[in-house]
């Protein structure tokens, strides 16, 4: 088969600007725990998309772990996402759940959660996982995998599951919405795409975009 020729046609649901929340994260909440409850694969994974000091796109895959007043994740500061943001906050991030025929684009800036924010998620981690934030200098070249396995057994022995603390380059950002749009697969590719847009006073404008 050519690839030109994979083709699905969408007809689960159907949106209309009168279907949705006034508030884009209220529209979210709801969309992600009836994705929940379809049992999506990796339901909180979002491609986040960063941009380069040359004003090249980076993109990646990371997990969304927190919705409040923006969208909440953990990655090492050091990392190259994490330097490119400190360069250029801009990013943008996409979920796609395939069993709903659905996807969502946000486009904002982030802005790193307080200490005690990413206290608290750090220490609700796995002690395994908690050693892996020291462990490994993320985007940085090593010379080969045997580097990971010594520098894990190193701080093992050096914390206990009780005096482990969080490396401060290791902890979270929050992306603050201005744009978010929710998309609904449709038949003849005619989908459903409704915008949500923050004006100057943070109100949200919510429209129609053809497919």
């Amino acid at each position: 088969m050519k690839i030109s020729d994979i083709r699905i046609d969408y007809s689960l649901k159907s949106l209309d600007v009168t279907d949705v929340q006034d508030c884009p994260i209220e529209q979210f909440k709801k969309w992600f725990g009836e994705a929940l409850e379809a049992k999506v694969i990796e339901v909180n994974a979002m491609n986040l998309s960063t941009v380069q000091s040359d004003g090249r796109p980076n993109a990646r895959i990371v997990l969304l772990k927190g919705v409040d007043s923006g969208f909440v994740f953990f990655t090492n500061y050091q990392s190259k996402k994490g330097l490119e943001l400190e360069v250029n906050p801009n990013v943008a991030a996409t979920f796609y759940w395939a069993e709903l025929e659905r996807q969502v684009r946000i486009i904002g800036s982030v802005e790193k959660v307080t200490a005690e924010e990413s206290d608290e998620y750090y220490f609700s981690r796995p002690y395994s996982s908690q050693v892996g934030a020291w462990v490994s200098p993320q985007s940085h070249e090593i010379e080969n995998r045997d580097y990971l396995a010594k520098k894990e057994s190193e701080y093992q022995q050096k914390f206990t599951p009780e005096t482990i603390t969080r490396p401060e380059h290791w902890g979270g950002y929050r992306i603050n919405v201005s744009e978010i749009e929710f998309w609904q697969g449709r038949p003849s590719r005619l989908h459903d795409r409704i915008l949500y847009q923050k004006d100057k006073l943070g109100n949200w404008k919510i429209s129609r975009l053809a497919p």
